[in-house]
């Protein structure tokens, strides 16, 4: 396992990080605890989560992910020290009109929320879900600046961030001498590309901010179990992927099938994997597995990196304009 610096800090993290989205979810407690297990067994040890995971889910208060992985350190006696938790703030919590957003009345409630629900008295990372856009920015990173000094939090960052919203909190941070954002957590994968690369990438390397891309294997498209011609099951991950669906992508997963042939046998999600680990600006992608089998697989990118001509390869036939 490789191990990275988030950004300009001096913090290390292993070059995958584990998303916790899944578990309380579509991964029971069970599932989650066994994931966890081998994800650090194997030196994974960065593990993101957020506030909101899976409120969306009916009967599901929000919560639970923290909740597993509070009890998953507590039950498995994991030093504190040997894990980087991220979490995040933002979404609705509650029905109350301050129960949401980035002011500092949300956000001085929920950071002890989730510090009771992780069974830990700091976050490593205390990330911005998305932009608030009814909230001041110099508001938002005042509050979180205090959490800092408090040592409640050890460095902040943001998600969902458009570059003018990004370079908006760091002139503020700069301004008013406050804790500034050290990582941005992008929709970034191999199709999924110009949302990130268009402005993003130049912001990030500019001001050494790391980058934790969520979703690399594109809602399951990238890691080929939809192919041109077969049928498909009806759920939502289905759904969510088909938006990747035209010949461009089909000829595309076809490339990355060939290349991970060459490369010893890899899957086409460790190539996709790869294509991210292989671009300097990126730290570590966010892995979301529900399963053991996902969660192995997705392990067997760790180390894997591409040479310059085949991700040239890749580049030109993911290629955005």
């Amino acid at each position: 396992m490789e191990y990275r610096k988030l950004g300009r800090t001096g913090l290390k993290v292993s070059e995958i990080c584990l998303g916790t989205m899944q578990f309380g979810w579509s991964a029971d407690e069970e599932t989650s605890n066994e994931i966890l297990c081998a994800a650090f067994d194997a030196g994974v040890n960065f593990i993101d989560t957020a506030d909101v995971y899976s409120r969306w889910v009916e009967g599901n208060p929000g919560g639970v992910s923290e909740s597993i992985i509070g009890r998953w350190m507590k039950n498995n006696n994991i030093p504190r020290e040997k894990v980087v938790i991220a979490t995040k703030v933002r979404g609705r919590m509650g029905d109350g009109p301050n129960d949401e957003g980035l002011s500092r009345a949300h956000i001085m409630h929920a950071v002890e929320q989730s510090l009771r629900r992780l069974n830990t008295d700091y976050i490593d990372l205390y990330q911005t879900h998305s932009f608030d856009a009814s909230t001041p920015i110099d508001e938002t990173l005042s509050a979180l600046d205090d959490l800092v000094r408090q040592g409640k939090v050890r460095y902040i960052g943001c998600s969902n961030y458009p570059a003018w919203r990004l370079m908006q909190a760091l002139w503020t941070s700069d301004r008013l001498g406050l804790a500034r954002f050290d990582s941005l957590q992008p929709h970034y994968n191999i199709v999924h590309r110009a949302e990130y690369e268009r402005e993003l990438q130049d912001v990030c390397a500019t001001y050494g901010i790391g980058v934790i891309p969520y979703s690399p294997l594109a809602a399951g498209f990238l890691t080929g179990k939809y192919r041109k011609g077969q049928e498909l099951p009806d759920s939502q991950r289905t759904r969510s992927a088909q938006r990747y669906f035209n010949d461009r992508n089909w000829e595309l997963l076809d490339k990355m099938e060939k290349l991970g042939q060459e490369k010893g046998g890899k899957s086409i999600s460790q190539i996709a994997l790869a294509w991210l680990l292989s671009n300097p600006t990126i730290t570590s992608p966010i892995i979301g597995p529900r399963s053991m089998e996902q969660l192995n697989d997705n392990l067997g990118a760790v180390g894997l990196r591409l040479t310059g001509e085949e991700k040239k390869m890749l580049d030109e036939a993911s290629a955005w304009s």
